[in-house]
């Protein structure tokens, strides 16, 4: 960077906060406890369903708190009166980052808009969320790889990768295990065989999936305790680990659909949507899940005729819960093993 060059997050009051702290490890407010083995939550502040969301307004306000490894904190807004306690809540799936783990940190001044949410305790309480989160001005918030020059000692450098195999990673477990190719000089000390944790897989802002058995490049850091780990683990050539990339997935676009959600697996996060008979569906789409159908009952499945898309958790928009017999919109998708379901939410949200 030339030295004429200044980032919107520099200047008074605070300049790049994520440098000068370390995070908190627990500190949030809307816990208290009443009794040694029993955590009660208090219920959050709601608004009515009557209550107006401008979808296309901005607004600004400064982080108060955020846990990173829980993926969540409170922003204060600027502009007081505006919602109860003027504090929202935060989570990192609302922050638009290319962070391959997006946080946000105390003091950090940011802008966002406003997102209705079902509380997922008590689903009578209607609250608000911060959404579109990003640094005042509207640049996504990128403050990973100065955090980790500053925190992270690497092997040959932070920018040096190796390529290798991985051979598993559990999103639902948190780690992975990758086994770097042969021929590179690094010290004796570093096994081949290396674990990845959540943290350091580079899903392009995104949670990560289930992966194994696939070609991947990374870094390597030394832990406080001398062992080595995985940093910012990509495809080759530093591309992200999404979802599209893996599948080879294709939006269809266009006009939105209708359905309703016929089987929902809550425990694994997984279902099908049985479409609108009203609503015909593209040629393409008609002809990969025929081709998905045919591969399921040559496993031995059980399947019906009906037009059933598949879909999981991660292709709700921020918001929705997935319950069966809920009425859902959705956008369409193909890949390399058929068709299904995107940008799922409620109807009647």
């Amino acid at each position: 960077r030339g030295a004429a060059f200044m980032a919107p997050w520099l200047g008074p009051p605070v300049q790049k906060p994520w440098l000068k702290q370390k995070q908190p490890y627990y500190q949030a407010q809307h816990w208290q406890q009443s009794y040694p083995f029993q955590v009660q939550r208090r219920p959050p502040p709601s608004v009515s369903p009557a209550f107006q969301v401008d979808g296309n307004a901005r607004y600004q306000g400064t982080v108060t708190f955020y846990h990173k490894w829980k993926g969540y904190g409170f922003i204060d807004l600027a502009q007081k009166g505006l919602i109860p306690n003027d504090r929202l809540f935060v989570h990192w799936r609302n922050i638009q980052s290319e962070d391959r783990f997006p946080f946000l940190v105390k003091d950090l001044e940011v802008e966002f808009g406003l997102l209705k949410w079902r509380d997922n305790w008590n689903k009578s309480l209607l609250t608000l969320r911060a959404r579109d989160v990003t640094l005042v001005g509207g640049m996504g918030v990128a403050m990973q790889d100065e955090v980790d020059a500053q925190e992270k000692v690497f092997v040959g450098g932070q920018h040096l990768r190796y390529t290798g195999t991985l051979k598993f990673f559990t999103p639902r477990a948190g780690f992975g295990y990758v086994v770097m190719d042969q021929g590179y000089d690094v010290d004796p000390s570093v096994p081949s065989e290396l674990r990845v944790e959540t943290a350091e897989v580079n899903a392009g802002g995104k949670h990560p999936m289930f992966m194994e058995n696939l070609a991947v490049e990374f870094g390597i850091y030394k832990t406080p305790k001398g062992g080595y780990k995985v940093y910012n683990m990509t495809l080759p050539g530093g591309h992200p680990l999404t979802q599209d990339a893996l599948e080879n997935r294709i939006a269809m676009g266009g006009e939105g659909y209708r359905g309703e959600i016929a089987i929902w697996n809550w425990r694994q996060g997984w279902g099908f949507i049985r479409v609108d008979p009203s609503m015909p569906l593209p040629a393409r789409v008609l002809l990969k899940l025929a081709q998905q159908q045919d591969a399921a009952r040559l496993r031995g499945k059980t399947i019906s005729d009906e037009k059933m898309l598949y879909f999981r958790h991660t292709d709700c928009l921020t918001g929705f819960t997935p319950n069966r017999g809920s009425q859902v919109s959705f956008q369409l998708y193909v890949d390399d093993k058929g068709a299904g379901a995107c940008e799922v939410q409620d109807i009647a949200f």
